[in-house]
């Protein structure tokens, strides 16, 4: 089973970490492939430049024998949309091989918006991560996915290549990536939201407002 957990990641922080972990035992899966977007289209313009949330994603994950860096999105360029990096991993994998999505509820929930969203189940399981406060509309496209796709049992996504939706309720850590670039604005610290290589390395490169050094 091939799992990728995409996002823009700007920058990663122990919820990302934690959660991409808490799936890979969920799903009983060695690794788990961490695929940062170039040009989120939903987003627009991120704090960090993809060379930088990249690197920050290295320095975060070094010596995890679980978690590993995709970078395909950012090496394709353009406008980064998911139906698209799943043709091209189904491509590789091949037409038999589990092919997994991990995204959170409140992503899913606007999941009829999404570029080709409709090819999306051919091509890979989704597995949804409930947050708090963020529910599917009772009617919307994506409840009625969930409902006409959903599956209770991992082993369901083991003996298909893709087409289930399961859901997580993994513990999370509530932290936010939008709330880290606020406090490194702010100048307050962000030490045990995220490691402390990638701390260093927004520090040193005055990220998201960053002072260049502690004054």
């Amino acid at each position: 089973m091939h799992v990728i957990y995409g996002g823009t990641f700007d920058p990663i922080h122990h919820g990302h970490l934690r959660l991409a972990l808490e799936v890979s035992e969920a799903l009983s899966v060695s690794r788990v492939h961490l695929v940062p977007s170039h040009i989120p289209p939903h987003k627009g313009v991120t704090g960090a430049s993809s060379e930088q949330r990249l690197e920050m994603i290295r320095q975060a994950i070094a010596g995890d024998s679980v978690l590993t860096l995709d970078d395909r999105e950012v090496r394709r360029a353009g406008a980064s949309y998911t139906a698209e990096t799943l043709r091209q991993l189904r491509a590789e994998l091949g037409p038999e091989r589990p092919l997994v999505m991990v995204v959170g509820t409140d992503a899913f929930s606007s999941f009829d918006l999404w570029r080709e969203w409709q090819a999306i189940p051919g091509l890979a399981h989704i597995v949804v991560v409930r947050r708090p406060g963020a529910d599917l509309a009772v009617g919307s496209e994506a409840a009625r996915l969930m409902a006409a796709r959903r599956t209770e049992s991992v082993s369901d996504l083991q003996v298909q290549p893709s087409g289930r939706v399961l859901e997580l309720e993994p513990p999370l850590l509530d932290i936010s990536a939008t709330g880290i670039r606020q406090r490194v604005a702010e100048g307050r610290s962000t030490r045990y939201l995220t490691p402390d290589t990638v701390c260093q390395y927004i520090e040193a490169g005055g990220l998201y407002g960053a002072r260049s050094a502690r004054e």
